[in-house]
């Protein structure tokens, strides 16, 4: 079982970001987008998703040489995450791998800043009061859909610092999905720094590369995809091998400044993964099924609905 791991935004609150017409509001939605990586803080959370609880460690820490991350998962497996520089170092079952950032772990809700503008056009932001959170004064925030293609999804920042201290993803029966919350935390302050390795020494980690660590390049595959829901918008389409794959795997990623899709394209190669098959974890579902002689696969933290209209779009335009 892979360590899942979850991306924590440091997000910035004013009353004003709950007019979302207002272009004062939007200033404030660029600076929680833009200041998830200025805070240094150390803690514990929980995420939940059918009826699983995984208990994790988290340090982040802002360096004159970039970011650092890391996560441990606590339940006795040693299994441990480090990012640092668009990479990631995973530490488990006795052996050590590299791999590029986009492989996704799990994933907490973040605010894309390249997105921010139109956030308002896919959601209707809405304050629902203030809670305490592992001991801290949060506002509430929630971000409800204009349509059917997405969930609705709940914040409370810290109204301090602004670092977002738990998050729920809720379907249309009103059922939470998944769920991140802090129980303890710790905000700047003196916060363990032995594990940042100088640039120098990164090298020593003495990892084993996978497929996956493969720097990432801009490509244009001439595939294409006819049905995203409104606001969607690609925010990449790379061209790179994965384990355990014959052939390089085109990906599209897609978000509306909320919630992301991955769209994979891949040669059909015979394997005993290439039928249709649709599976949940969470809030996030996978679709893939053979068309022709090609396997998709639509990975999106959606409902249902809109991953099977996503991939039922799929089509190729030529490049």
């Amino acid at each position: 079982m892979r360590l899942v791991v979850a991306l924590f935004g440091v997000l910035y609150v004013h009353t004003v970001l709950l007019a979302a017409e207002d272009p004062a509001s939007q200033a404030w939605l660029k600076t929680m987008a833009f200041a998830k990586h200025q805070t240094d803080y150390s803690g514990v959370f929980v995420h939940e998703y059918d009826r699983h609880i995984e208990k994790i460690k988290i340090s982040h820490l802002v360096t004159a040489e970039g970011e650092y991350e890391k996560l441990t998962l606590l339940d006795g497996t040693n299994r441990e995450v480090i990012r640092h520089h668009g990479l990631s170092w995973w530490y488990g079952n006795h052996q050590n791998q590299q791999e590029n950032s986009a492989q996704k772990f799990g994933r907490f809700p973040v605010l894309l800043s390249a997105q921010v503008d139109s956030l308002n056009k896919n959601y209707l932001m809405e304050p629902a009061g203030s809670e305490k959170v592992a001991g801290f004064d949060t506002q509430v925030i929630v971000f409800k859909p204009k349509d059917n293609y997405r969930y609705m999804q709940k914040m409370w920042v810290h109204s301090d610092s602004g670092l977002l201290l738990k998050s729920v993803i809720v379907n249309d029966k009103n059922r939470i999905v998944e769920k991140y919350a802090f129980t303890e935390l710790q905000i700047g302050g003196k916060i363990d720094r032995s594990w940042v390795a100088p640039p120098q020494q990164e090298k020593s980690f003495n990892l084993t590369p996978a497929e996956s660590a493969v720097p990432e390049r801009p490509f244009k595959s001439g595939w294409v995809v006819d049905a995203l829901p409104t606001g969607f918008n690609k925010i990449k389409e790379i061209q790179r091998p994965m384990t355990g794959k014959h052939a390089p795997v085109t990906q599209m990623v897609y978000s509306d400044g909320l919630s992301s899709i991955s769209v994979f394209v891949e040669p059909c190669d015979q394997d005993d993964d290439d039928n249709e098959n649709l599976t949940d974890r969470g809030a996030l579902h996978l679709y893939h099924k053979v068309v022709k002689n090609h396997l998709f696969t639509v990975v999106g933290e959606v409902p249902v609905r809109t991953v099977i209209k996503v991939l039922d779009s799929i089509r190729y335009n030529g490049r």
